[in-house]
């Protein structure tokens, strides 16, 4: 194992990878107005697209056309002082082709928020890393 100067783990890109599979809560950080933003979002990470649903006329979706985005998923147990943060980056982009939609209307990707949410967003990760503090670590 690779620990940084803080003495956190480093993880590597498949560890990063399967935590992001594993969670289901994310912030993706996009450009609005030409300042930062940030929105909690529910996800499914498809192969190494990270997949949300979102309105079709939504601040987030225009955004994020074409854009490069951040998107981080975390998990920490207080109590143990323990947990993990994963942050990707990547370009974003709306899906239009029919066949693709109802690929992905077939994942395990049902929205938390009311309203319509038909519209996909896939955001191509194309670098990821990963840190980790455990319990030996926390002491």
């Amino acid at each position: 194992m690779h620990y940084d100067a803080s003495g956190l783990q480093v993880l590597s890109r498949q560890e990063c990878l399967d935590l992001l599979a594993a969670a289901e809560i994310g912030r993706i950080v996009f450009t609005d107005r030409a300042l930062p933003a940030v929105q909690p979002v529910n996800y499914v990470l498809d192969g190494e697209n990270i997949v949300i649903r979102t309105a079709k006329g939504s601040k987030l979706a225009a955004a994020t056309r074409h854009a490069v985005v951040a998107f981080e998923a975390d998990e920490f147990d207080t109590h143990e002082r323990t947990g993990w943060s994963v942050t990707a980056v990547g370009h974003a982009r709306a899906v239009l082709e029919p066949e693709e939609i109802s690929r992905l209307a077939a994942l395990p990707l049902e929205p938390w928020a009311p309203g319509g949410r038909d519209h996909y967003i896939v955001v191509a990760v194309e670098q990821v890393t990963g840190r980790r503090i455990t319990a030996a670590r926390a002491s």
